[in-house]
Protein backbone atom coordinates (compact mmCIF):
# COMPACT_ATOMS: atom_id res chain seq x y z
CA UNK A 1 0.00 0.00 0.00
CA UNK A 2 2.89 2.39 0.75
CA UNK A 3 4.33 1.84 -2.74
CA UNK A 4 0.93 2.57 -4.26
CA UNK A 5 0.56 5.74 -2.15
CA UNK A 6 4.07 6.90 -3.07
CA UNK A 7 3.25 6.55 -6.78
CA UNK A 8 0.07 8.60 -6.32
CA UNK A 9 1.87 11.47 -4.54
CA UNK A 10 3.38 12.66 -7.81
CA UNK A 11 0.13 12.66 -9.79
CA UNK A 12 -2.11 15.70 -10.32
CA UNK A 13 -4.87 16.38 -7.80
CA UNK A 14 -7.81 15.10 -9.93
CA UNK A 15 -6.10 11.72 -10.23
CA UNK A 16 -5.46 11.59 -6.48
CA UNK A 17 -9.15 12.47 -5.91
CA UNK A 18 -10.14 9.72 -8.34
CA UNK A 19 -7.94 7.23 -6.49
CA UNK A 20 -9.32 8.32 -3.12
CA UNK A 21 -12.87 7.87 -4.46
CA UNK A 22 -11.92 4.45 -5.82
CA UNK A 23 -10.64 3.38 -2.38
CA UNK A 24 -13.80 4.79 -0.77
CA UNK A 25 -16.16 2.85 -3.04
CA UNK A 26 -13.96 -0.27 -2.89
CA UNK A 27 -14.19 -0.11 0.91
CA UNK A 28 -17.99 -0.23 0.77
CA UNK A 29 -17.97 -3.05 -1.77
CA UNK A 30 -15.39 -5.28 -0.08
CA UNK A 31 -17.00 -4.84 3.34
CA UNK A 32 -20.40 -5.73 1.87
CA UNK A 33 -18.96 -8.91 0.30
CA UNK A 34 -17.18 -9.78 3.57
CA UNK A 35 -20.52 -9.50 5.42
CA UNK A 36 -22.35 -11.66 2.88
CA UNK A 37 -24.13 -8.87 1.02
CA UNK A 38 -24.15 -9.20 -2.78
CA UNK A 39 -22.80 -6.20 -4.69
CA UNK A 40 -24.41 -5.34 -8.04
CA UNK A 41 -21.85 -2.80 -9.30
CA UNK A 42 -19.34 -0.20 -8.18
CA UNK A 43 -18.48 3.01 -10.00
CA UNK A 44 -16.39 6.11 -9.55
CA UNK A 45 -18.31 7.94 -12.27
CA UNK A 46 -19.87 11.16 -10.96
CA UNK A 47 -23.65 11.20 -10.75
CA UNK A 48 -26.62 13.00 -9.30
CA UNK A 49 -28.12 12.36 -5.87
CA UNK A 50 -31.83 11.60 -5.64
CA UNK A 51 -32.73 14.90 -3.95
CA UNK A 52 -30.20 17.17 -5.66
CA UNK A 53 -26.46 17.51 -5.47
CA UNK A 54 -23.81 15.24 -6.90
CA UNK A 55 -21.92 12.15 -5.82
CA UNK A 56 -18.42 11.07 -6.82
CA UNK A 57 -19.06 7.32 -6.85
CA UNK A 58 -21.50 4.57 -5.96
CA UNK A 59 -21.48 1.07 -4.57
CA UNK A 60 -24.79 -0.54 -5.46
CA UNK A 61 -25.71 -3.41 -3.16
CA UNK A 62 -28.35 -5.86 -4.38
CA UNK A 63 -31.58 -5.74 -2.46
CA UNK A 64 -33.20 -8.74 -0.86
CA UNK A 65 -30.70 -11.57 -1.26
CA UNK A 66 -28.18 -11.93 1.53
CA UNK A 67 -27.32 -14.30 4.32
CA UNK A 68 -28.95 -13.43 7.64
CA UNK A 69 -26.63 -11.98 10.27
CA UNK A 70 -26.76 -11.45 14.01
CA UNK A 71 -27.29 -7.70 13.69
CA UNK A 72 -28.45 -6.25 10.36
CA UNK A 73 -28.24 -2.66 11.59
CA UNK A 74 -24.61 -2.99 12.68
CA UNK A 75 -23.73 -4.54 9.32
CA UNK A 76 -25.34 -1.61 7.50
CA UNK A 77 -23.45 0.90 9.64
CA UNK A 78 -20.13 -0.90 9.13
CA UNK A 79 -20.67 -1.00 5.35
CA UNK A 80 -21.44 2.73 5.35
CA UNK A 81 -18.34 3.55 7.43
CA UNK A 82 -16.08 1.24 5.41
CA UNK A 83 -15.86 3.74 2.57
CA UNK A 84 -14.49 6.53 4.73
CA UNK A 85 -12.15 4.15 6.58
CA UNK A 86 -10.75 2.61 3.36
CA UNK A 87 -10.27 6.07 1.86
CA UNK A 88 -8.39 7.15 4.99
CA UNK A 89 -6.00 4.23 4.54
CA UNK A 90 -5.13 5.78 1.14
CA UNK A 91 -5.13 9.47 2.08
CA UNK A 92 -3.98 9.25 5.71
CA UNK A 93 -7.03 11.02 7.17
CA UNK A 94 -10.81 10.80 7.37
CA UNK A 95 -12.74 12.91 4.88
CA UNK A 96 -16.14 13.51 6.51
CA UNK A 97 -17.07 15.91 3.69
CA UNK A 98 -16.67 13.20 1.07
CA UNK A 99 -18.52 10.71 3.27
CA UNK A 100 -21.35 13.12 4.13
CA UNK A 101 -24.15 10.94 2.70
CA UNK A 102 -22.71 7.84 4.38
CA UNK A 103 -22.43 9.62 7.74
CA UNK A 104 -26.02 10.87 7.45
CA UNK A 105 -27.10 7.26 6.90
CA UNK A 106 -25.06 6.14 9.91
CA UNK A 107 -26.72 8.86 11.98
CA UNK A 108 -30.20 7.76 10.93
CA UNK A 109 -29.48 4.11 11.72
CA UNK A 110 -27.73 4.68 15.05
CA UNK A 111 -30.37 7.20 16.07
CA UNK A 112 -32.82 4.30 16.30
CA UNK A 113 -30.63 2.65 18.98
CA UNK A 114 -29.28 5.54 21.03
CA UNK A 115 -31.49 7.12 23.69
CA UNK A 116 -29.20 10.10 24.33
CA UNK A 117 -26.53 12.14 22.56
CA UNK A 118 -23.88 10.59 24.77
CA UNK A 119 -25.08 7.08 23.95
CA UNK A 120 -25.17 7.99 20.24
CA UNK A 121 -21.57 9.27 20.28
CA UNK A 122 -20.36 6.19 22.16
CA UNK A 123 -22.12 3.87 19.71
CA UNK A 124 -20.74 5.81 16.74
CA UNK A 125 -17.17 5.57 18.11
CA UNK A 126 -17.62 1.85 18.75
CA UNK A 127 -18.87 1.24 15.21
CA UNK A 128 -15.98 3.23 13.71
CA UNK A 129 -13.49 1.22 15.79
CA UNK A 130 -15.17 -2.01 14.67
CA UNK A 131 -14.90 -0.95 11.03
CA UNK A 132 -11.22 -0.01 11.47
CA UNK A 133 -10.56 -3.39 13.11
CA UNK A 134 -12.25 -5.37 10.33
CA UNK A 135 -10.47 -3.46 7.56
CA UNK A 136 -7.09 -3.78 9.29
CA UNK A 137 -6.77 -7.33 8.00
CA UNK A 138 -4.22 -7.82 5.25
CA UNK A 139 -6.62 -9.78 3.03
CA UNK A 140 -9.32 -7.10 3.08
CA UNK A 141 -6.76 -4.35 2.50
CA UNK A 142 -5.46 -6.19 -0.56
CA UNK A 143 -9.00 -6.82 -1.87
CA UNK A 144 -9.75 -3.10 -1.49
CA UNK A 145 -6.51 -2.13 -3.23
CA UNK A 146 -7.17 -4.47 -6.18
CA UNK A 147 -10.77 -3.28 -6.46
CA UNK A 148 -9.68 0.37 -6.36
CA UNK A 149 -7.05 -0.20 -9.05
CA UNK A 150 -9.66 -1.83 -11.28
CA UNK A 151 -12.06 1.06 -10.67
CA UNK A 152 -9.42 3.61 -11.67
CA UNK A 153 -8.76 1.67 -14.89
CA UNK A 154 -12.38 0.94 -15.85
CA UNK A 155 -14.49 3.50 -13.88
CA UNK A 156 -17.28 0.93 -13.32
CA UNK A 157 -16.96 -2.74 -12.36
CA UNK A 158 -19.39 -5.51 -11.55
CA UNK A 159 -20.03 -7.03 -8.17
CA UNK A 160 -18.68 -10.24 -9.65
CA UNK A 161 -15.28 -8.56 -10.13
CA UNK A 162 -15.30 -7.39 -6.49
CA UNK A 163 -16.13 -10.94 -5.33
CA UNK A 164 -13.25 -12.24 -7.45
CA UNK A 165 -10.77 -9.81 -5.86
CA UNK A 166 -12.16 -10.62 -2.40
CA UNK A 167 -11.78 -14.39 -2.88
CA UNK A 168 -8.31 -14.02 -4.43
CA UNK A 169 -7.15 -11.95 -1.46
CA UNK A 170 -8.66 -14.41 1.02
CA UNK A 171 -6.86 -17.31 -0.66
CA UNK A 172 -3.57 -15.43 -0.73
CA UNK A 173 -3.62 -14.05 2.83
CA UNK A 174 -5.46 -16.65 4.93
Amino acid sequence: MQEYNAKMDNEPAPTNRQHATAFHEAGHAVMAIALGRPVKKVTIAPGKLQFGGTRLGLCEIQKGRFKPTDDWLEDEVVILLAGMVAESHFTGEYCPNGARQDLLGVGRLLGTRALSDRQFEKLQRRMLAKTEHILAGEALQKAIEWTAQELVQKTTISGRAVRHFYHQAMQQFT
